[in-house]
């Protein structure tokens, strides 16, 4: 959002909880306390060099109308380093997507947060063991019911781990049910 002047934005602040990643391995949002902030994945190294799980950061954003999350224009690290989205051509780059091989993976559990696009549209949900589910909007709207806080779920798809998370592009999603 390079267009966008971050100083009139609200501010939020918070202690980062932990990253998320995009489907190609690279950060493209963190958790702040129980709040997802999305940023575009050309970020993503920049991001990785200045902010860890645990700093303070300071964000500033537009949150949209149906979404508790913030599509972040700018994030200050806890040591002061301004990171500014001036979009994915800023320095005369094109942004590469990087090639990782996603493996067959499967993960289950409780739902603690949907997870959204930057335009507030559902995209998936962060399971309690810290795996990211992620879909299509179309399919993650068929399927809000299975992407909401407190749902149990097993999910099947292709997906990556790296040192900063780990997350599954879906194929099949299943309610989990105590037979107790």
């Amino acid at each position: 959002m390079h267009w966008i002047d971050p100083i009139s934005l609200p501010e939020t602040r918070g202690k980062v909880t932990r990253f998320l990643l995009n489907p190609h391995g690279e950060l493209d949002g963190l958790v702040l306390g129980a709040r997802q902030v999305h940023f575009p994945p050309h970020l993503s190294k920049q991001l990785a060099r200045h902010v860890a799980p645990g700093d303070e950061v300071r964000v500033r954003g537009v949150k949209p109308r149906d979404a508790d999350m913030i599509a972040a224009v700018s994030l200050t690290s806890a040591s002061g380093v301004l990171i500014l989205d001036e979009g994915p051509h800023h320095n005369g780059e094109k942004h590469h997507k990087p090639h990782v091989e996603r493996k067959s993976m499967e993960a289950s559990g409780e739902v603690v947060l949907s997870l959204f696009g930057p335009k507030g549209e559902l995209r998936g949900a962060l399971l309690d063991d810290g795996t990211s589910l992620r879909m299509a909007p179309h399919a993650a709207a068929e399927l809000a019911a299975y992407l909401t806080r407190g749902a149990h779920v097993q999910a099947w798809g292709h997906g990556v781990k790296n040192r900063h998370g780990r997350t599954i592009e879906v194929d099949e999603i299943a309610e989990l049910v105590d037979e107790s």
